[in-house]
């Protein structure tokens, strides 16, 4: 029985870089950039044919960056080559990452063509002003009309990406950025909380870092979250993201069940046979070694040999996961959910019963009204999802 998988596609270019982004993406490249970047991760996805006929692929996500920039040639030519190397599920999930400003009525078309079904669009606030400060290269108008035409172009899953604690940004102006998301009423919304990583524009702008609303202020606005899209027929199905019924991202949930994945592209992590591992973030490095493997990749009969002489050049962090780490991580991405862990999952997996390896931890946390253990899950209430980190911190085994 073939086993399910899960895909990842980063593409790394953007326009021009947020001052609050650490991903890894770069702004400005050369269309011949693009085209050597496009044709190394070809090269990569055919790598896989070793493994190919023991898995079929349920989820594709394609990530940046901003992939609504690339010609849509190149993403049809990418899911083409996905298709002759992997079997896809007849049904799968395919989602595309857009921003406003970088996606045509054309563009969706196209992507419906290719057998994209989902499409997740980076609004983050319809202020303006904020927009701006931000350095989004769209405005509100802009992000109505990809909107729209994503709609027409025939998409009936949509995700609309936003943020709070933004820089400035109060209460009442984050309810209206609610409000008006209600409006279009997405099948998906993913509400973000604002983080200040280093060596981003914002960790160096004291005066903007001082404009950001303290964690109280933050925290109701977590709340008012979950309650005005409650309100509005949306789920909390994980932290920080809601669905209408039947809606939830399938690939998300992939990461958080602890499910197989194998990420292509610069910077692109994976979950592979027992490893977990990224790829270089060096674009330059990449290209080259995928240049020189490509006659062998396409000529040798020996493709596990070709795998891991390849993959051994462009891979780093490589970790074998064992039982202790697998049920950590079990736990860890699992607890993320609103609907917690399953009991039976987890003795299907590890031979033993959750009560077994976190007895005290449970009861604790039970006890102390942050967590329900019944028969069928293991799950954090409200109050034990604000306070979450510390209490996952105690799901690390000794």
């Amino acid at each position: 029985m073939k086993k399910n998988l899960s895909l990842y596609i980063h593409i790394p270019f953007c326009l021009k870089k947020c001052i609050y982004c650490d991903f890894l993406s770069f702004a400005n490249c050369s269309y011949a950039q693009q085209l050597q970047y496009i044709d190394a991760l070809q090269q990569e996805i055919k790598l896989y044919k070793a493994f190919a006929d023991r898995y079929v692929v349920k989820t594709i996500f394609i990530g940046g960056g901003t992939p609504s920039l690339l010609d849509e040639v190149f993403i049809g030519n990418i899911l083409s080559v996905i298709r002759n190397v992997f079997e896809v599920d007849r049904f799968p999930e395919i989602t595309i990452e857009a921003n406003p400003g970088t996606v045509k009525y054309t563009n969706l078309l196209a992507y419906q063509s290719y057998g994209i079904n989902r499409i997740s669009i980076g609004l983050q606030s319809t202020n303006d002003e904020t927009l701006k400060m931000l350095g989004r290269i769209h405005n509100m108008d802009q992000f109505v009309a990809t909107f729209n035409s994503a709609r027409r172009a025939g998409f009936k899953n949509i995700n609309i990406d936003i943020m709070s604690g933004l820089p400035g940004q109060t209460e009442h102006t984050y309810i209206e950025t609610l409000m008006k998301v209600m409006e279009f009423a997405p099948e998906h919304i993913s509400a973000y909380s604002l983080q200040v990583e280093e060596g981003t524009p914002l960790y160096d702008d004291e005066e903007l870092v001082g404009m950001i609303p303290d964690e109280d202020a933050d925290r109701r606005m977590y709340a008012m979250t979950k309650k005005v899209l409650a309100a509005n027929g949306y789920e909390r199905y994980e932290f920080s993201n809601y669905a209408k019924a039947g809606y939830e991202c399938r690939h998300n949930i992939t990461y958080w069940t602890g499910g197989e994945y194998i990420g292509f592209g610069i910077g692109a992590a994976s979950y592979f046979k027992g490893e977990r591992f990224n790829n270089t973030k060096d674009i330059d490095k990449y290209i080259a070694v995928m240049q020189e493997a490509q006659p062998e990749i396409a000529s040798s009969p020996d493709k596990f040999h070709v795998y891991e002489e390849v993959t051994g050049q462009i891979r780093e962090n490589v970790e074998t996961i064992y039982i202790d780490s697998r049920i950590e991580e079990f736990m860890f991405l699992g607890l993320r959910m609103t609907r917690g862990i399953s009991r039976k999952e987890f003795r299907d997996r590890f031979n033993k019963d959750v009560y077994e390896v976190y007895g005290p931890v449970l009861n604790k946390y039970v006890d102390e009204g942050f967590m329900i253990v019944d028969d069928e899950s293991v799950r954090l209430n409200d109050r034990g999802i604000d306070v979450s980190n510390i209490i996952l911190s105690d799901f690390i085994l000794d």
